[in-house]
């Protein structure tokens, strides 16, 4: 699930792996993990199920259902029938995401707390998916080679490390704070395995939507070590991954919308206003301790979102130390289709990359290094618990606006009095 960084050395050094393929890891999903195969979508039928008329992933019935589960290549992926993650309601403009659990693999499973896509909200500028995990300890990774199309993924440990082999020819080792990210392009497989020394994996997987006009482009792989710098308010220090967080730092991975991804350490009882772009919709997910995000509280593993208008944030520390993870972006406006490691923009584009997957199409490449489970026994495994499920539904885009969800319909009409 996580991306794999080289161990360049100096924390300001950065790597760039870019050609035949190269691309970011993560947990595969469509917005879950789970340990059930997805359903596999065929001509005119099935999918991802939609949440709702607000849900961020498809489907027949209007409840929360994605369509995934675990892959025979072992990777991860939304689950059928999945429960509704709840959203609290809040005073102002903050929307608080709480997480759902998901486990990420087989009997021994990583739990995962996942916030992205969620029934309520679809993205963060084009961040599309989050989940964070962790620490656990005594639960390695071992996620065999799978595919990825149309999305960047960015690994972020703050325990363990993981390796990381792909088909564009990179072979990297993701450590706490330094970032892997990798391109998927037209298409690209990697592997993802913690090693042999780690005993605590604790960290951050997330995936980015790439852009109509360069989702088919080219694989690529780059790594990065931000140096860890003083917030202005000498309150806490910044990593900054991705983008640039504005009057801290900057980072120079290549990103194809405006992004902002950053690990913030923050004091305890620390009060600390970041300047934003104003351009950018934000999100505040809670590592550890407790944050209040513009007079929202977040706790542990919530996700704060605000949109776009917004030249500062506040955060105002619990009485803990704080760690915190800082999205960003300018607001993606393009649908997507979702469904278990591909992002395209039609039902059949996800019907035709899978078949083009089962039937080993070049789209991909291969993968050269990787030691660990074997497809075929996941997929024995896979079949022996009879979790093949197929879903009699066509996939349905999911966009930036949410739409009225299930549950607030629900309120809405028993607030006039009505049944449902």
């Amino acid at each position: 699930m996580l991306d794999d960084t080289q161990d360049t050395g100096a924390r300001t050094n950065t790597t760039h792996h870019a050609g035949a393929g190269a691309y970011p890891s993560g947990i595969q999903g469509d917005g879950v993990h789970d340990n059930t195969h997805p359903p596999y979508p065929r001509d005119g039928a099935l999918g991802t199920t939609t949440r709702d008329a607000g849900a961020r992933t498809s489907g027949a019935d209007a409840d929360v259902r994605a369509a995934g589960g675990l892959d025979p290549a072992g990777a991860i992926v939304a689950q059928a029938n999945e429960a509704p993650t709840a959203e609290r309601p809040v005073e102002g403009v903050v929307q608080v995401l709480s997480p759902r659990q998901v486990p990420l693999g087989g009997l021994r499973a990583l739990e995962v707390r996942r916030t992205l896509p969620h029934r309520d909200r679809s993205f963060v500028g084009a961040w599309c998916f989050v989940d964070h995990y962790g620490p656990e300890r005594g639960v390695g990774m071992d996620v065999p080679p799978h595919p990825h199309t149309g999305l960047q993924t960015v690994s972020w440990l703050f325990e363990g490390a993981i390796e990381h082999h792909d088909s564009g020819g990179a072979h990297a080792v993701v450590r706490p704070g330094e970032v892997n990210l990798m391109t998927s392009g037209h298409g690209i497989v990697h592997s993802e395995v913690s090693t042999p020394g780690t005993e605590t994996l604790h960290g951050v997987q997330l995936w980015v939507a790439l852009p109509d006009v360069t989702r088919d482009g080219d694989r690529a792989f780059e790594h990065h070590a931000p140096e860890c710098v003083p917030l202005p308010s000498g309150q806490g220090s910044a990593l900054v991954f991705i983008g640039e967080l504005r009057g801290v730092a900057g980072s120079p991975i290549v990103t194809h919308t405006p992004l902002l991804g950053a690990e913030l350490r923050l004091d305890a009882g620390a009060r600390v206003t970041l300047d934003v772009d104003e351009g950018f919709e934000h999100g505040i997910l809670v590592d550890t301790g407790t944050v209040t995000l513009d007079g929202a509280r977040l706790e542990r593993g919530d996700l704060g979102c605000v949109d776009e208008g917004r030249a500062t944030l506040t955060l105002d520390v619990g009485d803990e130390p704080a760690r915190v993870i800082l999205l960003g972006g300018t607001p993606f406006e393009e649908e997507i289709v979702m469904w278990w490691n591909f992002i395209g923009r039609s039902h059949d584009e996800i019907v035709a990359l899978r078949e083009q997957w089962e039937t080993h199409s070049e789209r991909f490449g291969e993968v050269v290094g990787y030691e660990g489970k074997t497809v075929g026994d996941l997929v024995a495994h896979l079949l022996d618990q009879d979790v093949r499920v197929l879903v009699d539904v066509r996939l349905t885009p999911l966009s930036r606006k949410p739409g009225l969800s299930k549950t607030k319909l629900a309120a809405a009409l028993r607030a006039a009095g009505i049944e449902y």
